[in-house]
């Protein structure tokens, strides 16, 4: 061996030993003797390798590196702490080959080292930035579900002789959505009532969101009738965002007015998804409103409005198109349509607000992540007695 070669060995920026097959060290390099503190005769011949273990890492040394040796000849990545002269332990990542003669015959195990503190050090880094992250990540979750929280009513009011129901599925844990959904009384027996979408999402949805419930409210009680309340709220969001970041949503607001028969019911819709009406007999239409516009998008947008009446059994829906956007299953590229929303409605037997939203919501739970934007469902029903106990 030259010299060059032996320097190379003896100081190596890892360790080296070598050892016969009963684990008798018989060779070990400058470095390791350095990290370990040892002289070299306190070594050569007369420790084995697994005397420079901790005891954990000799026990591991027995019954499993020795085997894995014997059996396949080397055995590598493994994670071991050797100990030191002064009783300190140092961690090293450990690589072993056994050398054959001619023959196949086993004549000695080799075996590098490596300085694992640097590693450890790395990972005990990395450990602590995953839990800043994970801290982190749970408290903008918790802000962005308490901000969601008040964007939505926390109870729906309870309407006299109808079953009102809602749900909504939040796409993401880590940003607020834009859907959004209310129910209030209005002037004598009259409620009103809407869903709609913002568009975007984070904090700049979110108080576009609050601004729309609070304008949509506001404006119901100043003028009840469907289109000027989407009215309203257009010219509000067009002079709150002209010349800079343009917001809009779409919206379906709605009034209605209990009656002996049921419930007379005027839409009026701003570019949102049609509405559904699931009838006592198990038919299911949609109401459509061609031609509203998006609510905030232009000073001039034009509305559209239409009447409905829901008798004892009937159903009322609205949703938004987190729902007819989604894709049903992970393998396909085609998204769930209104059509088959339309479908799925008429075949399920859901005939009140609560059964219709809890189907739904079992349909939502089934595209798993195929939902890839939020959801808000409102729904209203007669009940089929017509005693209105909700």
């Amino acid at each position: 061996m030259s010299e060059t070669t032996e320097d190379l060995y003896e100081n190596a920026p890892c360790g080296h030993l070598s050892t016969s097959m009963d684990g008798t060290i018989t060779r070990i390099n400058t470095t390791l003797l350095g990290w370990l503190g040892l002289r070299r005769d306190e070594v050569v011949g007369l420790r084995r390798f697994s005397d420079l273990l901790t005891t954990g890492g000799r026990i591991y040394y027995e019954t499993h590196i020795g085997p894995t040796l014997a059996l396949h000849g080397e055995a590598g990545g493994l994670a071991l702490e050797l100990k030191t002269a002064d009783g300190t332990r140092l961690p090293v990542l450990a690589t072993s080959t056994v050398k054959k003669d001619a023959d196949g015959a086993s004549q000695l195990i080799r075996t590098a080292l490596f300085d694992g503190r640097v590693r450890r050090e790395y990972e005990r880094e990395l450990l602590r930035a995953r839990q800043e992250s994970d801290a982190e990540r749970d408290r903008v979750r918790h802000l962005a579900s308490t901000l969601q929280r008040t964007l939505l009513p926390p109870v729906l009011m309870t309407v006299p002789g109808m079953e009102v129901a809602a749900y909504y599925h939040p796409a993401s844990a880590d940003e607020v959505g834009g859907d959004f959904y209310d129910l209030f009384p209005l002037t004598g027996d009259s409620w009103g009532f809407f869903l709609g979408d913002v568009s975007g999402k984070g904090a700049e949805a979110a108080v576009v969101t609050s601004l729309a419930r609070y304008t949509l409210r506001s404006a119901a009680v100043f003028s009840p009738e469907p289109v000027k309340v989407l009215d309203n709220l257009n010219t509000v969001l067009h002079q709150q965002y002209r010349g800079g970041d343009t917001r809009f949503c779409t919206v379906i607001y709605g009034s209605l007015v209990p009656d002996d028969t049921g419930c007379a019911i005027t839409l009026a819709s701003g570019g949102h998804p049609p509405a559904i009406v699931v009838r006592a007999d198990g038919q299911a239409h949609f109401l459509h409103t061609e031609g509203g516009m998006l609510v905030g998008a232009i000073p001039d947008a034009r509305f559209i409005e239409v009447a409905l009446h829901l008798a004892p059994g009937d159903t009322l829906l609205l949703y938004s198109d987190g729902l007819t956007e989604a894709v049903p299953t992970r393998s396909s590229r085609t998204r769930y349509s209104e059509e088959e929303l339309l479908d799925f409605l008429a075949e399920s037997a859901a005939d009140t607000a609560s059964e219709v939203i809890n189907a739904l919501i079992g349909l939502l739970t089934g595209f798993g992540d195929g939902v890839e934007d939020d959801t808000a469902l409102l729904a209203l029903s007669i009940p089929s007695t017509g005693n209105g106990d909700s």
